[in-house]
């Protein structure tokens, strides 16, 4: 497992594939939360929310990339949302 203290604020992260799924905004206990800026807005109108991964999921930290074992695609069904 990787060391979470690693993890640096707007590193980017991307997926096994390479394909680009977010920027960390910090890390909170055992999950990666996510800037806004890459969440799109809701159908219901309502703005951008905070997404949040596993840190189980990252593969590897190199500098300010954050890789992680499943792909974009795979990641983003995994994400969990801000209330």
């Amino acid at each position: 497992m990787v060391d979470a203290t690693q993890i640096k604020e707007h590193a980017e992260v991307i997926g096994a594939d390479g394909v680009h799924i977010g920027t960390v905004d910090h890390v909170e206990g055992d999950r990666i939360k996510l800037t806004k800026n890459d969440s799109p807005s809701t159908e219901d109108g309502q703005g951008a929310k905070h997404h949040y991964l596993p840190i189980g999921l990252v593969a590897e930290v190199e500098g300010d990339t954050v890789r992680l074992s499943a792909t974009a695609q795979n990641a983003q069904d995994m994400f969990e949302t801000a209330e």
